[in-house]
């Protein structure tokens, strides 16, 4: 049976837009530029003989437990930074790797963090190498450059399979260079860059069903040496309607040098 889901696209302007995080010092509250709902057909990648990879799709969907039962506090960051670097160090050849954020979002009009719901990559080439700048100071970045770099995400689900909001993907071959448009990303004391995604029909999109807190899905931000930066974005669609559990997960942002 062919799946479906609603994203929201940017939309291509004539002038640079901007999302504004935290406005008037409120925790969570967001101005949005202008977002188009857009219906698109998923592939299962549970369901295809073809599962993305990495090195392909600059995404990767894998068994990956934890030790880590509860993730309130920061008592479980030391134990869980741990995890993902071994994950990366094996996956990716990784000779360093340094976890520098993790976000829990919850599926609730209330929650600070919620899923993302516009197609999106976090970091344009710009906003990269200032992000890299912020974490490791000029001296260090400027070595780390010189190298090769990434910047990769490992997104997992929280307490329940996911039933609802899944995490979606585009192949990177389905996207056109033109569909990506710079966005700021205003906070109250810095500016970042990330890139939005204008609709495109031949955009082919992939996501994992019922993904459980054994899973992970590890995918690309930014590359200095040219793998493919993955737009991705919640998905609005439900598997089962009989299930009523609230999505939830953890995003851990990594920078690694190879």
């Amino acid at each position: 049976m062919t799946k479906t889901a609603t994203v929201n696209y940017h939309v291509h302007k004539s002038y640079r837009q901007a999302f504004e995080l935290d406005v008037g010092g409120v925790a969570g509250n967001l101005i949005s530029p202008e977002l188009v709902a857009t219906s698109v057909v998923l592939t299962d990648n549970r369901a295809t003989t073809s599962s993305v990879s990495f090195a392909c799709d600059a995404v990767e969907i894998m068994p990956l437990e934890t030790q880590v039962r509860d993730f309130a506090g920061d008592s479980w960051k030391p134990i869980y930074d741990a995890e993902l670097k071994a994950m990366l160090q094996d996956m990716l050849g990784a000779r360093e790797v340094v976890v520098f954020d993790h976000t829990v979002r919850v599926d609730d009009p209330e929650a600070i963090r919620k899923p993302a719901r516009n197609v999106h990559s976090d970091y344009s080439k710009d906003g990269a190498e200032q992000r890299l700048v912020d974490l490791l100071g000029a001296e260090t970045a400027a070595e780390w450059a010189q190298g090769h770099f990434a910047f990769v995400n490992v997104w997992r689900p929280l307490e329940h399979v996911i039933n609802s909001a899944p995490l979606g993907f585009v192949r990177p071959s389905s996207v056109d260079p033109s569909d990506w448009i710079l966005l700021d990303l205003i906070y109250s004391d810095r500016v970042g860059q990330i890139m939005g995604l204008a609709g495109n029909p031949k955009h082919e999109w992939i996501y994992q069903s019922k993904m459980t807190p054994d899973e992970v899905a590890v995918f690309n931000i930014y590359d200095n040496q040219g793998l493919a930066s993955i737009a991705h974005s919640a998905l609005d669609m439900v598997e089962d309607p009989n299930i009523t559990t609230i999505r939830k997960s953890i995003e851990s942002r990594t920078l690694v040098r190879f």
